[in-house]
Parts: C-alpha cells; structure tokens; sequence
C-alpha cells in the first residue's frame, strides 16, 4: 500500500473523477425524498378535501 505524503495527497483532494456522479445521486435522492414527502402530504384527508373544495368552486357556475 503506497504512503499518504503531501503530494499524493494533494492529487487525490484535486482528483475529480466520479463528483459529477456523485453529485447526481444526491439530487436524484433528495428529489425522491421531496416527491414522497409530496405523497404524503396529498394523501391527507384534510389536504384532499381543501383541493376537492378548490376544485368545486372553480367548476360551480354561478
């Protein structure tokens, strides 16, 4: 196993390889936790019924 010295080092901190990907699957899972997060919210009976409300406003003619 080679030895961690000051310019090893310094390569692998200025190393890139793979951030992007990395960076893509924490966004792809805080989206994920966002939309269940969402789920959850919608599926509450007190949310539905301030949308089905909303919704029959919106369609009542008067």
């Amino acid at each position: 196993m080679p030895t961690l010295d000051s310019p090893r080092a310094h390569a692998l901190f200025l190393d890139e390889r793979g951030a992007a990907t990395a960076e893509y699957a924490i966004a792809t899972m805080a989206a994920v936790a966002f939309a269940g997060l969402l789920v959850m919210i919608m599926r509450s009976d007190e949310v539905r019924g301030i949308l089905t409300d909303l919704v029959r406003r919106a369609l009542t003619v008067q």
